[in-house]
């Protein structure tokens, strides 16, 4: 089934965040493919907001690869950056596979970095800017 949620604006993130946290149902490894500058940390964050992360807290792993945050619930969560990623074994490294295994949240920037490690549970969600700016957040399951 293909999902589809469009974002108009910054104002319109809290709503699309909190619908794609329950059209997602128990899928705990995203990954975001998009164009530079297209707002997947922008999307991140707000989907870690709904969840009750600190706000503060979330920021960008692109040089630490991955931030680990805790929800409202104490529940830990992972934010991945692989944009700086030139070899699978950088990601083996930093022991991706016992985050992808522990069964918590794991959101993915830059996947297609690290295309031959994901699993195929992996839901794969697209950001596609439009021409007045506003972006669609797409996916199939």
């Amino acid at each position: 089934m293909k999902h589809e949620i469009i974002i108009n604006s910054l104002q319109d993130l809290d709503r699309a965040a909190g619908e794609f946290l329950e059209e997602i149902g128990d899928n705990r490894i995203i990954a975001l493919y998009a164009p530079m500058g297209a707002g997947k940390t922008t999307f991140t964050t707000a989907l870690c907001k709904r969840l009750g992360v600190v706000e503060d807290a979330v920021s960008s792993p692109t040089f630490a690869i991955v931030n680990e945050y805790r929800t409202s619930s104490g529940e830990p969560m992972y934010h991945f950056d692989f944009y700086r990623i030139t070899k699978l074994q950088e990601a083996v490294d930093i022991g991706f596979f016992d985050y992808i295994d522990s069964g918590d949240l794991c959101i993915m920037e830059w996947p297609e970095n690290i295309e031959d490690l994901l699993p195929e549970e992996t839901l794969r969600v697209s950001i596609k800017v439009l021409p007045d700016e506003s972006r669609v957040i797409s996916w199939e399951d």
